[in-house]
């Protein structure tokens, strides 16, 4: 019994963080625009995601643009990309895997024998996962913090940790239990 609700709180966890995942490589907002020096009179707000930049003047007008050549970003940018790609897959992968899993023991006369062995491959799947989002983002939000405190980096270039960052360190977190709930239950 305590066996199934592991397994099913390791579902949700793994649906939500796979969701999570898919969100936070999506949204636009992993740099955000700083306002330093006391200013505050401010009309436009810069965001910059993996995909594209957005600008949002007075909270009305929302301009995006994707970004024009591949070829032409930073090279840190386009290894962020791949990875948050990779994790999105196997974030799907590892999720059906784990439907399959749960499905299998529950439906399983064999007792602890029963458990199948894509519990083990999800579990494995997920920390894999949450491992691969937290490096793009924790990364992101290493070179933000850097970047905000450095006294060479102008004013306007200054930006702090947007929305998706939060989103990538919860999914990641979510995905990192899930994977560490399924390899206890395989263990067990």
């Amino acid at each position: 019994m305590a066996s199934c609700v592991l397994q099913i709180t390791g579902l949700i966890f793994g649906g939500v963080g796979m969701v999570g995942t898919l969100a936070a490589t999506a949204m636009p907002q992993w740099r955000v625009s700083a306002y330093v020096e006391g200013n505050i009179v401010v009309f436009e707000t810069i965001w910059e995601g993996l995909w594209m930049d957005c600008i949002s003047q007075l909270g009305i007008r929302l301009q995006c643009k994707f970004y024009d050549s591949v070829l032409a970003l930073p090279p840190p940018l386009e290894a962020f990309r791949a990875l948050m790609c990779i994790a999105v897959g196997l974030a799907i992968v590892a999720f059906l895997m784990a439907i399959v899993g749960v499905k299998y023991t529950q439906r399983s006369k064999d007792g602890p024998r029963g458990i199948s062995i894509f519990i083990l491959a999800a579990g494995v799947a997920f920390l894999l996962t949450g491992t691969l989002v937290l490096i793009p983002v924790s990364w992101t939000g290493g070179s933000i913090v850097r970047d905000f405190y450095a006294p060479e980096v102008p004013v306007p270039l200054k930006r702090e940790l947007g929305a998706a960052l939060f989103v990538g360190w919860g999914s990641a977190a979510l995905l990192l239990a899930a994977g560490a709930m399924y390899c206890h239950c395989w263990c067990r």
